[in-house]
């Protein structure tokens, strides 16, 4: 997925980090990420959210979970009919609809306690995962690997920094052709705040 030239920066890693470093370090981390993810990998992951009708539930542990829930509504705002697994008001799942399952290493369990059964309803199951060898890429449908080893940020931070962007990225090319997108996002966007 080419998208941005790193600053030519190597790591030196955490001791060579400093506070006005910090964020351009954060950012050719991301960039050698984005970088690596499978344009083909990309294109299904599209094709998959084309269909507006579908409802999509998304779902991920810690703060895998709170990118889900950014992302369940970004794609809301525009247009989209989601959900977040595990809210009081989340429906049932039913064959047609959709599961995006974010995990790091697909192998969580209460992740793929979701995914199963999604699937076997026949649900669409795209997992996002730093793993494509996991439990989780095996039950879905489609896989967007984010290739996240190697960071010196704290645990799974670079892979949920980059899921979000990848998700948010999807939305964009999802709405691309849209000419109506950002007046539906406006009018769907929260108004009681």
């Amino acid at each position: 997925m080419a998208i941005l030239k790193t600053s030519g920066r190597s790591a030196a890693g955490a001791a060579g980090v400093t506070v006005e470093s910090a964020p351009l370090h954060i950012l050719d981390e991301l960039v050698g990420v984005l970088s690596k993810v499978c344009d083909r990998q990309i294109s299904e992951a599209a094709q998959l959210l084309e269909d507006r009708r579908r409802r999509w539930f998304l779902c991920g542990q810690g703060r895998s979970g709170l990118v889900a829930a950014m992302a369940a509504m970004r794609l809301m705002h525009v247009g989209f009919i989601t959900y977040v697994v595990g809210e009081a008001t989340t429906p049932a799942v039913v064959g047609g609809d959709g599961l995006v399952a974010i995990s790091a290493t697909g192998e969580t369990p209460l992740t793929l306690h979701f995914a199963r059964p999604a699937q076997g309803l026949g649900g669409s199951v795209l997992a996002v995962t730093g793993r494509a060898d996991s439990t989780l890429a095996n039950i879905a449908e489609t896989v967007l690997e984010l290739p996240t080893s190697g960071s010196d940020q704290f645990g799974g931070t670079l892979f949920e920094q980059s899921a979000l962007l990848v998700l948010d990225a999807l939305v964009l090319t999802t709405t691309a052709g849209d000419a109506q997108a950002h007046t539906v996002m406006r009018t769907r966007h929260a108004n009681l705040q």
